[in-house]
């Protein structure tokens, strides 16, 4: 087990969204008092419908990129988990305008709330897209390559402005680079659905996934809870080096995409043995992917005391079964 953040005033923006949810529910079961600040534009009313009646949580509904709602949510505030953005690399290159409105100009807007509000610490969602077309494998926080997207592009500008903040403005940030998190309240629906729950609930339907490639495409896919742990250790730390960098969030393993529909094809047909029957389609790579992706999470652990508590089958299991109880 690991310490958890207690007893302060928080703020998730994106509250309402897959990761968000999933931090505010930790945040509360702590006994922090939650503001959460969500335009619902990908966050889900289900998501933190539980949490409305729940002592010590606030719901904003209100756009980062309206720089009154951003003060208005920093209000009395300690730590900001900044987890707002438009993910998904496709969506950023059908597009970039919207993109780099939420993800650098809301990202810039509630940065400066919150270091004109004297917040402790901003926490915020970075990404292992940063990475780019840097072919080192495991990936290291120093070696970046030219970003891929305009969604790349978006949160290294992120990383940049939020170093520049620090040194200006005095405000203590640190940035998580999220490899492929998935879990539970991810939205499997709608056009730019993340892999996993679009398979699982593929499968449950019987119908045939579609794989981007040959299968052989890897990633460092990252169960959600580890992702909350590492926020929880960011607002903690108090060691001064471990201030205004940032760190790879991932299990620091990897697995193919076939390797992952196979594991989720397995979990299913325990309940269902037709789904052990369907095998996928395999598509034209996707614009904008890397074809490999693993991280190193050592300066994470030596700085922040990170180390993954759940690796990816395990949280594939955990994550079908909450589909299987919520679909």
């Amino acid at each position: 087990m690991y310490s958890h953040l207690q007893n302060s005033k928080v703020l998730v923006t994106g509250g309402a969204g897959f990761i968000g949810s999933n931090l505010c529910e930790s945040l509360l079961d702590a006994g922090n008092e939650v503001v959460c600040l969500d335009n619902f534009s990908t966050g889900r009313r289900k998501n933190i419908k539980e949490f409305e009646e729940r002592k010590g949580f606030t719901l904003i509904e209100g756009d980062i990129r309206n720089f009154d709602d951003c003060v208005r949510a920093v209000s009395g505030v300690s730590y900001v988990f900044h987890q707002a953005a438009l993910g998904s690399v496709p969506r950023s290159i059908k597009d970039p305008i919207t993109s780099i409105d939420v993800n650098i100009g809301g990202f810039v807007r509630m940065l400066f709330a919150a270091s004109r509000a004297g917040v402790k610490r901003f926490v915020y969602a970075a990404s292992s897209s940063t990475y780019g077309d840097n072919p080192d494998l495991p990936k290291v926080e120093d070696k970046v390559g030219n970003p891929l997207s305009p969604y790349a592009i978006t949160k290294y500008a992120d990383e940049l402005f939020a170093a520049n903040f620090a040194t200006n403005y005095g405000i203590e940030v640190i940035g998580l680079r999220y490899f492929n998190v998935f879990g539970p309240k991810q939205d499997p629906e709608g056009a730019y659905a993340a892999v996993i729950p679009k398979f699982i609930l593929q499968l449950m339907r019987h119908e045939m996934p579609v794989i981007n490639g040959d299968g052989t495409i890897s990633r460092d896919f990252t169960y959600v809870e580890n992702v909350v742990k590492a926020n929880h250790l960011a607002a903690l730390t108090g060691t001064p080096e471990a201030l205004n960098q940032v760190y790879n969030v991932a299990c620091g393993e990897s697995s193919s995409l076939k390797r992952m529909f196979e594991i989720i094809r397995t979990e299913l047909g325990r309940c269902d043995g037709i789904i052990l029957a369907i095998d996928p389609v395999y598509g034209p790579d996707r614009a904008g992917d890397i074809r490999h992706s693993k991280a190193s999470v050592e300066k994470a652990r030596q700085l922040l005391g990170y180390i993954p508590e759940k690796m990816m089958e395990e949280g594939l299991r955990e994550t079908v079964e909450w589909f299987r109880r919520n679909s």
